[in-house]
């Protein structure tokens, strides 16, 4: 199911109004003092309604800095990027659109409004930060990294018809679509369930290229072998689980449909 092929009905259920638009920006931390402070000044004033911080067990000021900054700050114990988006998500004030953002300063939140735009004009329902395009250093991604999400994203346009480049963490979905997708995954496999429901769903999944720069910091993932590896085979395989229950739900269905025609 491509970007083309989308249940009208969704698209009929909200019509957003560009000049009053509600927008929550979420953004996961973990000890990323060093970055969180430029991540919230290069956000558009104009744009956010709210700016939520879900912080997991900072030990290096990364709250106190975001308080100082304006950001609402929610304390999630329990580990997992998947966790703190879902928190997040949870605790954002009546928004018509969230977005979704990391706190390393590797994306630059000044390109907000590019990610929003085919949001606001009713041409997407989530859109997606392609870092694959515009990477700003050499050393933006690693190797293996863009080798993984040329993979992962290969793999969904194989099985899902879905025109992506990038699995990046950039991305913005209309709010009652994130709803209806009942996201659950509470690690980094949060990121690829978005878009695999969002396409199972009919929902129009638009990418954008937007710029991309080292991280600051270390990453908590791929900066490990053991972490790349296992993010790596978690998102291959969460792919493939997807697309085999969506044909077991298909044949299940049409099975049905035959017997009860034969009844």
């Amino acid at each position: 199911m491509g970007q083309g092929q989308f249940n009208e009905d969704h698209l009929n259920e909200v019509h957003l109004n560009h000049d009053h638009v509600r927008v929550s920006v979420i953004i996961p931390t973990h000890n990323e003092a060093e970055a969180i402070e430029r991540v919230l000044a290069d956000l558009p004033s104009d744009l956010p309604t709210e700016v939520i911080v879900v912080d997991s067990n900072s030990a290096d000021g990364t709250p106190e800095i975001a308080v100082r900054m304006g950001a609402r700050v929610v304390q999630e114990p329990r580990r997992g990027y998947g966790q703190a988006c879902l928190t997040g998500l949870a605790s954002a004030n009546s928004p018509d659109v969230v977005v979704f953002l990391d706190g390393d300063y590797s994306d630059r939140p000044s390109e907000l409004p590019i990610l929003l735009a085919p949001i606001i004009e009713g041409r997407a329902d989530i859109t997606l930060g392609s870092r694959l395009h515009q990477q700003n250093s050499a050393d933006a991604l690693p190797w293996h990294q863009v080798f993984g999400n040329r993979l992962a994203a290969g793999l969904i346009r194989l099985l899902y018809r879905l025109d992506i480049t990038d699995l990046g963490p950039f991305r913005a979905g209309r709010a009652d679509v994130l709803r209806a997708l009942a996201l659950e995954e509470t690690t980094y496999g949060w990121a690829v369930e978005m878009i695999l429901k969002g396409a199972l769903g009919g929902y129009r999944v638009v990418e954008v290229p937007l710029s991309y720069y080292p991280r600051i910091g270390k990453s908590k993932i791929s900066g490990t072998l053991k972490g790349t590896l296992g993010a790596g085979w978690f998102i291959l395989s969460l792919i493939v689980r997807y697309y085999f229950r969506r044909r077991s739900s298909g044949q299940h269905r049409a099975s049905a449909g035959t017997q009860e025609g034969g009844s």
